[in-house]
């Protein structure tokens, strides 16, 4: 296909800095650009080695320095993935998907947000969402991260939009997941406010397709696993249902999203908007208008509602995989080498040097890695990914 950089250049000039790095890589100002869009196939292609089978994460609540008891969930070595999880849920409902992450270089870190799973609500609902932001700002720094890949799911990825915008240097890259950012999200919370009776509207949506999420005849054995996941959840929110209301009230008050994500594309931070193009609740306009308006990636999951990451835990990992062979994988080399370290030599024990604290309490929380054997790494999951999805250029 036409290559747009070698077009500019032949024309007198490049409509946007093109460099090449110190591993041949080219890149497009600040992010590598993929050579998008290309459909991605499925299992096939991807590399047994580095797609195993699932590690089992560790749960713990802490308590901050202010008192704050803040829950989360831990497993993996390596770049730290920071996950916040959507409305009503919590980060160990992701665990599937999660656990498929680590074999790729990751620690993933589920934090649970304020009034969800194992963290205290907020002091008089929290105001807005900026204050659900700097609490898990706060649950990050005293977990002792120095940077992260921080991905959000539904209001998760709102919050990690917030924190990115407020702390650049913290992240290695941001990605939103169905994110509740975006021009047509901002608009809607503003018909939210004229009439807040809509805003249960999106919420029955939601649990419409949350309840689609268990796949009882399609796939017997995913829906039990999902099950005595989402069984705990579903228990803590009927004997508390008040604590929903703050956040509720918090993406009321909120400022629209447009600023922050104007302030991640000047900070030159990555950004990877991955949608459903099926979501009713959170419209696929969010996420080409987040990529757009952030200047990164957009990933296109086709036929996939709100929670299609819940419904297969293997699109996601694949989708990450394919990510890490162009602009994560560039984004996560930038920062490794910006810390001193060359990407292609550096072991886990030094990228664990690099972006975390000395003695951070997070290398703590995490459980003792089972080494996979030879065969293990030669055998791949036997499950494909339910899903396909396109990858898009950066559109700006």
């Amino acid at each position: 296909m036409p290559d747009p950089v070698a077009e500019d250049l032949a024309a007198g000039g490049p409509a946007h800095d093109a460099v090449v790095d110190d591993a041949g890589v080219r890149w497009a100002g600040e992010v590598e650009p993929l050579s998008g869009p290309v459909t991605q196939p499925l299992r096939e292609s991807i590399e047994p080695a580095r797609i195993g089978s699932a590690a089992r994460l560790a749960r713990h609540r802490i308590r901050l320095s202010d008192g704050h008891e803040v829950g989360l969930a831990v497993c993996g070595r390596g770049i730290p993935l920071v996950v916040v999880h959507g409305f009503s849920a919590e980060g160990f409902l992701y665990a599937q998907t999660l656990s498929r992450l680590v074999s790729m270089g990751y620690k993933v870190i589920a934090i649970d947000t304020a009034g969800h799973g194992g963290t205290q609500g907020l002091p008089r609902g929290g105001g807005d969402l900026h204050g659900y932001s700097e609490l898990l700002g706060r649950a990050v720094r005293e977990l002792g991260i120095k940077r992260a890949v921080l991905a959000g799911h539904s209001m998760g990825g709102r919050l990690v939009v917030e924190l990115a915008a407020d702390h650049p240097d913290l992240a290695v890259a941001v990605v939103l997941l169905d994110a509740i950012v975006g021009d047509t999200w901002d608009r809607m919370v503003n018909v939210f406010r004229v009439m807040p009776p809509l805003l249960g509207v999106v919420g029955a949506a939601l649990a419409v397709d949350s309840l689609s999420t268990v796949p009882l005849f399609k796939d017997p054995r995913q829906a039990v696993k999902l099950m005595r996941l989402a069984l705990p959840v579903g228990a803590g929110i009927a004997s508390h249902p008040w604590q929903l209301l703050g956040p509720s009230v918090s993406i009321l008050r909120s400022r629209g999203s447009g600023h922050l994500l104007d302030t991640l594309a000047r900070a030159h931070v990555p950004v990877i908007a991955i949608h459903g193009d099926k979501d009713v609740a959170v419209p696929i306009a969010t996420a080409k208008e987040a990529a757009r308006r952030a200047r990164g990636h957009l990933v296109v999951v086709h036929d996939a509602s709100h929670s299609w990451l819940l419904k297969d835990p293997e699109t996601l990992p694949a989708i990450m995989y394919d990510l890490l062979g162009n602009g994560l994988g560039s984004a996560q080399r930038r920062a490794l080498r910006e810390e001193g370290l060359a990407p292609e030599s550096a072991d886990e024990a030094a990228v664990e040097a690099a972006l975390y604290e000395p003695d951070a309490l997070v290398l703590a929380l995490t459980p003792e890695a089972v080494a996979p054997t030879p065969a293990d790494r030669r055998r791949v999951h036997p499950r494909r990914p339910r899903y396909r999805w396109t990858v898009h250029a950066p559109l700006a």
